[in-house]
């Protein structure tokens, strides 16, 4: 994998990485075809087209996503949820299915061959699953792979569905700190980012007078 993810690192640049120095703080994905891009470059590969497409569509951080066993999902149905302990926190959340969701799941359990006892996201160097480092490289690897500008890691996936959810559909930063399990919306607000462009954007909506 480490090899794979220098040779696109050298194909593409280093746009996604940040430069010495420079902040670790990653971003989140924010235009939609590059969502799309991303999902064309991962669709021959159904265990990591679902790590994406559940990252972006839980908010869930990716650790607990780790954690998730076969048994836990074959017999979910669109709607359907889970109760997740969060690792980080000790928190009661929830995973959700949506139909984009099961579709990917079906493929990759279907294409996986593994048992209910496997991880859902398991590692192919032994019976674990993925760790947070891998993640971290795999994104990486896919917005290299696509040329996206920026800083990216394993955070960015559920970065990337508070940032959809705010921007696209208008959901408030109140709503989505419950869902993030942060102690605040500033927390929130604070974790997406706010630039200076969004800001400035604002401005236009309405003429006052």
């Amino acid at each position: 994998m480490q090899n794979e993810f220098r040779q696109s690192i050298k194909k593409g640049g280093n746009q996604n990485h940040p430069r010495k120095g420079s902040s670790t703080v990653v971003d989140p994905i924010r235009d939609e075809k590059d969502i799309k891009a991303i999902r064309k470059f991962l669709s021959d590969k159904p265990r990591d087209h679902l790590l994406f497409v559940m990252g972006i569509n839980n908010g869930l951080r990716t650790g607990d996503l780790l954690k998730i066993r076969i048994r836990d999902v074959e017999s979910m149905k669109p709607g359907d949820s889970i109760n997740i302990r969060e690792g980080k926190t000790g928190k009661q959340n929830i995973l959700v299915i949506n139909k984009i969701v099961h579709k990917v799941l079906s493929d990759h359990l279907k294409e996986s061959k593994l048992s209910v006892d496997d991880f859902l996201f398991k590692s192919k160097k032994g019976d674990h699953p993925l760790t947070i480092q891998a993640v971290n490289s795999y994104v990486k690897k896919w917005t290299a792979a696509i040329n996206l500008k920026g800083n990216y890691g394993a955070h960015s996936l559920r970065k990337t569905w508070g940032y959809i959810q705010r921007t696209h559909y208008g959901v408030g930063f109140e709503i989505i700190c419950k869902r993030f399990n942060h102690q605040s919306p500033a927390v929130t607000m604070r974790y997406l980012g706010i630039t200076d462009k969004e800001v400035a954007n604002i401005l236009t909506n309405n003429e006052i007078g």
